[in-house]
């Protein structure tokens, strides 16, 4: 492929910007928020360095720091120390080009030169902020992002974070001065005279001269920097995040009742914690949620393939309005192919999904040998096996599962995102699929009755289920999970079901080939690491799991920007799929089982015993397995 330049195709050849032309035309527009973003992260450590450290205002750091824009010079710590903490707060907002720390920082720099010039007289330093200040007025465009999704819990966040950095902030002013403090206060002392400082009171530590004006000024900067963030973040309207409305899932739902047989992820779509963008046409929608600032979209658009590029402009069109980083998890081989080849990003293969055909599905083989077995011993025992779907139980044998199933999982929130509808029994749901693995025990009946295991399947389509959840009673015999599974294989043909997706495998091509004859020495080290990491995550074993039902595999991708994106993409994928909670321990979250509505226990009370069940859902495109009972 052969490629020009603008010289070649006038004729002339292209000459070199001079350096001094490149230097007064200032950075590329695009360019100019990262700029500004890492000097106002410089300055405002050096300004809180110099608001600190008495020695630092007066070294050769400081006299640099003091021309850069922002800075406020050593005429007052408490000045120094607040413009340093506001400039780091806003030196995220202004890399991601949004308005409202535009606006905060263009108000900063002319407030920080007329500083500059009536304490210190700086005119460098005066003549740098108003450059910078210039500079982000006439670069404003690049700043227009909308705000993120927010709301009144994030005063609470930044009370705590904030609250926790003035102290931290506090202890190295308090403990800044030692040659001047009165005494040896101890370490009870200084953290009594922070928390009275941020209050705008007297401590228990003096300090000789004028220094205990300066921390006094200091510590009182602090507290009211910390009241002042809070009481904007309480009291500024709330932007919630986007919702599925009814319009919405109504809408979602006529595009599945048409295309939905095209993938398996697509009754997904239908989660109530997504928001979702839809083509001009209104044949195709990309649902997604924003994590952390990552616009998350889960598997393939909804709707007519024509469609998706209509959809999938709309969605890099809201993430640039509000500067999130796209991202896709679980997206089919089309669905990558579309999303590449429309927004320019890239792609990688995660995983795969397994697939099994119920008309060539049998136990009989060598092959199945293993599954086999196990199911005949398990049949043996007396579990017996229902396979429904939802629109066939009564309400009260829905809440019994619904409870059931809440006590069963193993972790205090509820897992999923991309693979995981999030509910059970929903009217609206009521082509779901259900099955369950009852074993009455009139010895030892349990809180649920005899039900011991729970498999939940969403539509995929006329002709397909997708594996949602697996729960099961972990007092109870294991291989219910492979009963339930064949169940359902069985008695799918009946129900009019020709596919079943089961779970996803993460690495599953890196697992299969690494074990193989003539498998070269990097791809057997990343085997070996995959294999370490299945100690604490559920890889390895969540592909053996899968394998044992012969199934045929279809590759799953995440695509993302560029490689630099992919640690913040998996974070707020591990954040969207429940693996990075952050909130409440589990301890102070857990429920007590609750009994089921239609079942009386035994009168001793009696309840199964072993482990709590872990979380057996679905597992989603985090790179986090299932843990499944296996």
């Amino acid at each position: 492929m052969s490629v020009r330049i603008d010289g070649e195709k006038s004729g002339r050849v292209a000459r070199p910007s001079h350096p001094l032309r490149r230097v007064l035309r200032g950075p590329r527009p695009s360019a100019v928020p990262a700029f500004a973003a890492r000097a106002g992260t410089l300055v405002g450590l050096l300004d809180i360095a110099a608001g600190v450290f008495p020695r630092f205002r007066h070294s050769r750091m400081h006299t640099l720091a003091e021309v850069l824009p922002g800075a406020l010079g050593p005429f007052a710590a408490a000045l120094s120390l607040s413009a340093g903490v506001l400039l780091l707060l806003l030196a995220h907002g202004l890399r991601r080009r949004k308005r409202r720390a535009w606006r905060a920082a263009v108000l900063l720099l002319p407030a920080g030169a007329v500083s500059q010039f009536a304490y210190r007289h700086s005119v460098l330093g005066v003549v740098i902020s108003l450059a910078l200040f210039t500079l982000l007025v006439r670069h404003r465009g690049e700043f227009a992002a909308l705000p993120d999704p927010r709301s009144r819990w994030r005063a609470l966040t930044n009370f705590l974070l904030t609250g926790s950095g003035s102290v931290l902030l506090g202890l190295l002013v308090v403990s800044a001065h030692p040659s001047r403090t009165v005494g040896d206060p101890g370490l009870y002392d200084r953290l009594a005279h922070v928390l009275y400082g941020l209050f705008g009171l007297e401590g228990p530590v003096d300090y000789t001269g004028n220094t205990s004006f300066t921390v006094a000024f200091s510590l009182g900067a602090l507290g009211l920097l910390t009241a002042l963030t809070t009481s904007y973040l309480a009291l500024r309207p709330e932007h919630p995040a986007a919702r599925l409305t009814e319009d919405d899932e109504a809408r979602l739902r006529a595009l599945l009742a048409k295309h939905g047989r095209r993938d398996s992820l697509g009754h997904f779509a239908l989660r109530r914690d997504k928001g979702a963008v839809f083509s001009p046409s209104g044949k195709a929608a990309v649902c997604y949620r924003v994590v952390s600032g990552v616009m998350l979209a889960s598997g393939d658009p909804i709707g007519d393939v024509e469609a998706w590029p209509g959809a999938i402009e709309r969605f890099m069109d809201e993430a640039t309005a509000h500067s999130w980083t796209p991202a896709v998890m679980g997206c089919s081989e089309t669905g990558g192919e579309v999303w590449t080849r429309e927004t320019g990003l890239d792609a990688l293969e995660i995983g795969d999904e397994a697939i099994v055909d119920t008309a060539g599905f049998s136990l009989s083989g060598r092959a199945m040998r293993n599954v086999r077995q196990m199911v005949t011993r398990i049949e043996r025992a007396g579990y017996q096996t229902r396979v429904r779907r939802v629109s066939e139980l009564d309400e009260q044998e829905l809440d019994c599962i619904r409870q059931a199933s809440d006590d069963w999982r193993g972790t205090g929130t509820e897992r999923g995102f991309s693979m995981a509808l999030g509910r059970i029994g929903d009217p609206a749901d009521g082509d779901c699929l259900i099955a369950t693995a009852h074993r009455a025990d009139p010895d030892e009946p349990g809180p649920h009755g005899d039900l011991k295991a729970v498999l939940h399947f969403v539509p995929w389509g006329e002709d397909g289920v997708s594996l949602d959840l697996m729960r099961r009673d972990r007092a109870a015999d294991p291989g219910l999970n492979e009963l339930l599974i064949v169940a359902a294989l069985r008695e799918a043909p009946g129900l009019g079901i020709s596919r079943v997706s089961l779970n996803f495998a993460m690495f599953r091509a890196a697992l299969a080939r690494g074990e193989k004859i003539g498998a070269g020495p990097v791809l057997r080290a990343w085997r070996a690491l995959l294999v370490f990491l299945s100690r604490w995550f559920q890889i390895e074993s969540l592909y053996r799991f899968n394998a044992k039902f012969r199934p045929r595999w279809e590759p799953r991708f995440v695509v993302y920007r560029t490689s630099r994106d992919l640690p913040r993409i998996g974070l707020a994928a591990l954040r969207a799929e429940g693996f990075v909670q952050l909130g409440l321990p589990a301890a102070l979250r857990r429920r007590s089982p609750q009994p089921c509505p239609h079942h009386t226990p035994a009168a001793d009370g009696a309840v199964p015993r072993g482990r709590t069940a872990p979380d057996d859902q679905r597992t989603g495109d985090s790179g986090q397995g299932s843990t499944l009972g296996v």
